[in-house]
């Protein structure tokens, strides 16, 4: 039985939570926040949902280090599920409290900052493993799982991957065609700056919002497209530098959304740094963020994610491709949307390995650090559906 620690109450933390109840072995749960109602409520709801009191609830300020160490103190494994930007002195916080770490990441150059743990990691015993949830994470790992697979199903050698994900409403509606499934500013922080890509085997960079193709998937799904966004790839051009000669991510949306978010990020809608309006200074992020969310806020309207992992190998007249395939649906009977499931359950997935010690010490790559086979088993018995094809000219 394991004792488990997650930092931050709100959506993906307490799928993650419920998973733990379910398959982590788990002998208690904390729930750490800075607002104690809301771990409270979160506490409660998996309690009514595994049937019996594994979770308690109490208040943290994760911007303390102090308090974060001193909290972390004791656990098997902790997983960070609040906003990416606290999450490099978080790991920094559970190093020093020597509990094995995970988190939902979302940003690389925070990433390559942890990841330079390594050497005292491994000096500490205690593994770091950061950027684990649906994409980065959970895709990273199909990733790995695929190019092992490509060599196992008689295809050859792989030299490309492409990822494609997305977290869409099973009825767009507008403005946007999308719903809020997870913060706000991880979504704008995806939709900024650039993507770390492999192309011809070197890394390269791609401006967001670029690269546009237009895609189909079975229904309800149907017509999707496809473009860059930053963080999606996160360390799997690093990993696999060497190995393939592309490796790269783009997100899935509904047919017109990018264009609309094109424009609202070249009206400087983005930005932080303040500007003038009607005599007072106004970031225009925190404007848009005010503005938006309730409006693409949906409370019981469902989702889905869907995932496709295409490998390819062979040359390009004849090229082989292994492609996995999955699709997962808001569950009515615990609750949890798609998007919770998809990011909160592969989290729980690392944060189990955590604690039994399947993961080795030091700070490494979430699809470097993570057993391809044993996770795609893992994620089979939570349900979900991944299909495995493998195609030959």
């Amino acid at each position: 039985m394991y004792r488990y620690a997650i930092l931050g109450a709100g959506r993906q933390g307490l799928a993650a939570a419920y998973d733990l109840a379910r398959f982590g072995a788990a002998s208690e749960i904390a729930l750490f926040d800075a607002d104690l109602a809301a771990a409270r409520r979160g506490a409660r709801r998996i309690a009514k949902l595994a049937g019996r009191k594994l979770c308690r609830a109490a208040r943290l300020d994760v911007r303390s280090a102090k308090e974060v160490r001193m909290a972390l103190a004791g656990f098997d494994a902790a997983l960070s599920a609040v906003p990416y930007f606290f999450n490099e002195a978080l790991a920094q916080a559970a190093l020093e409290a020597r509990t094995p770490y995970t988190d939902l990441g979302g940003n690389l150059r925070i990433v390559r900052r942890q990841l330079k743990l390594d050497a005292r990691a491994r000096k500490a015993g205690v593994p770091i493993v950061p950027d684990g949830g649906l994409a980065p994470g959970m895709a990273n790992v199909l990733a790995a799982y695929a190019v092992e697979r490509f060599a196992a199903a008689g295809l050859g050698k792989a030299h490309t991957v492409k990822l494609y994900c997305g977290g869409l409403p099973r009825r767009p509606r507008p403005p946007l065609g999308y719903q809020m499934l997870f913060s706000v500013e991880g979504l704008l922080n995806e939709y900024e700056g650039e993507s770390l890509v492999l192309r011809g085997g070197k890394l390269a960079r791609v401006p967001t919002l670029a690269e546009l193709e237009s895609l189909r998937f079975p229904a309800p799904v149907e017509s999707c497209e496809a473009f860059v966004t930053s963080g999606g790839t996160s360390t799997g051009p690093y990993t696999f530098k060497g190995r393939l000669r592309a490796y790269e991510y783009k997100t899935l949306r509904y047919p017109g959304h990018v264009e609309k978010i094109r424009a609202l990020r070249d009206l400087g809608l983005f930005e932080a740094a303040k500007v003038r309006a009607g005599g007072v200074a106004v970031s225009p992020r925190e404007v848009f963020k005010a503005c938006a969310l309730p409006r693409l806020t949906f409370p019981g309207a469902p989702d889905l994610v869907v995932l496709c992992v295409r490998c390819l190998g062979g040359p390009a007249r004849r090229l082989r491709e292994l492609r996995l395939d999955l699709l997962d649906f808001a569950d009515p009977r615990t609750g949890f949307s798609a998007m919770e499931r998809t990011t909160g359950f592969p989290a729980a997935i690392a944060l189990h390995m955590l604690a039994k010690k399947t993961i080795r010490p030091g700070a490494r790559a979430f699809e470097a650090a993570l057993p391809p086979g044993d996770f795609v088993r893992e994620l089979r018995r939570r349900g979900m559906k991944l299909r495995e094809r493998a195609i030959r000219p």
